[in-house]
């Protein structure tokens, strides 16, 4: 694409701009289905980043020099259009990190170190990824927090009632969710929660690895006080995070990393750290990464995140229809409101021989607990195959899936 606007969504032609969509496997046109874990690229991002590199790459920030000058506007160029990507008030509340994960980890060490105090709680959910689970165990035990779980109901939606049951004591300083589970495709209801914190004093954050790419974020209308996602589900480079926070949180929260660029003066006694957001970019930062990230902004912006919610729900109601039509399939999760992204068993199959046998016709879907081992242990599974739409996904690829899913439970009968 060259940025202009397109009268209707084609996926014939937005998969042109995929260069692996046109390779085979084992004979066998690609049947890409895990985009959840990591989406492919257009050709529009690898011409970005190759540009970037053999005619205008230097460090940034840090040199008085032309390529150092380029270098260094081509890098806050990408921050301000993540800031208008997600609608943030000021660019300067975009924080680049190396993942979703890296993004995470900084809230929970800065913020959770810094400004909450022991004894207060943090709310996550069931349906977390390990990413949004983790850190919060990890910050129980060094810094003495509650940690309070939220359960789901058998649908796979967050349960409110329970989530305001776990607020009401007044003690949790955060609630920490998935705004789209990378299991159930379940989009919660980000503003209703968000509402709820901060009824009873708490922030928000909302990890926004899977919604970002299915469908248009505005952080000011959720009322979000963090939310984080990541350039390589969203059909940019790997190595490549976001941070979005109010400005008076980041200043309130120390830095995470120490090292170079974080810092506005440095003595043998002690550092002033640079203001926002430098204070939390310590080191060479993802540069290249971040012209990608920009690229595949650009991307999805000229299509329109309004058309591509759009075709993925015509995907996502094709698929439930055909995938609960196959014997022997269980589909997990039957939220109100879901995204492209169905786990599912196979009566007699394991998760991994099913992944194997898929591959053998060209079938790339993902096979485990998908990060997600408490919300498998919720549902009752101890493994699931997963597969996950992107923008290029077709409905005959939905119909290739589900006769093999077919084909598979006479193959393991």
């Amino acid at each position: 694409m060259d940025g202009s606007l397109r009268p209707a969504f084609d996926v014939q032609r937005i998969r042109q701009d995929f260069p692996i969509l046109s390779t085979t496997v084992r004979g066998k046109p690609l049947v890409f289905l895990d985009s959840g874990a990591s989406a492919q690229k257009p050709r529009q991002v690898i011409e970005a980043m190759v540009r970037m590199m053999e005619t205008s790459y230097a460090n940034v920030h840090r040199g008085a020099y032309h390529l150092s000058e380029a270098s260094t506007a081509a890098y806050e160029a990408a921050r301000e259009a993540v800031a208008r990507f997600i609608n943030a008030a000021d660019s300067r509340e975009v924080v680049f990190s190396y993942s979703s994960t890296a993004a995470i980890n900084l809230v929970a060490h800065s913020y959770g170190r810094g400004v909450l105090r022991p004894g207060q709680a943090v709310v996550v959910s069931q349906m977390e990824h390990h990413a949004n689970f983790v850190p919060w165990q990890m910050l129980r035990e060094a810094h003495g927090i509650e940690l309070r779980v939220a359960r789901i109901t058998d649908a796979g939606e967050l349960d409110l009632a329970d989530l305001e049951a776990k607020l009401a004591d007044g003690k949790v300083g955060l609630v920490t969710v998935t705004h789209m589970s990378n299991v159930l495709g379940t989009v919660t209801p980000a503003a209703r929660i968000a509402a709820l914190a901060h009824a009873h004093g708490a922030k928000v954050l909302f990890d926004g690895s899977q919604a970002a790419v299915h469908r248009r974020v505005d952080v000011q209308a959720l009322d979000a006080d963090f939310y984080v996602f990541t350039g390589h589900k969203l059909y940019g480079p790997t190595g490549i995070g976001v941070l979005w926070a109010r400005r008076e949180l980041l200043e309130r929260m120390p830095p995470f990393l120490g090292g170079g660029d974080m810092i506005a003066e440095v003595t043998e006694d002690g550092f002033l750290p640079a203001p926002v957001p430098a204070k939390f970019e310590a080191g060479t930062p993802p540069i290249v990464e971040a012209i990608g990230l920009h690229a595949a902004i650009n991307y999805v912006t000229a299509i329109g995140m309004d058309a591509v919610e759009a075709h993925e729900r015509s995907l996502v109601d094709h698929a439930m229809t055909r995938l609960s039509a196959v014997d022997g399939l269980t589909v997990l999760g039957r939220a109100q409101d879901r995204g492209g992204v169905f786990s599912f068993a196979l009566d007699g199959a394991h998760a991994h021989d099913l992944s194997t046998l898929l591959d053998r016709v060209g079938i790339a879907v993902r096979a485990g607990r998908h990060c997600a081992e408490p919300l498998h242990a919720r549902i009752g599974h101890d493994s699931t195959c997963r597969a996950s739409f992107g923008l290029y996904t077709t409905h005959e690829e939905v119909d290739f899936l589900a006769d093999a899913l077919t084909s598979a439970r006479k193959f393991f009968s």
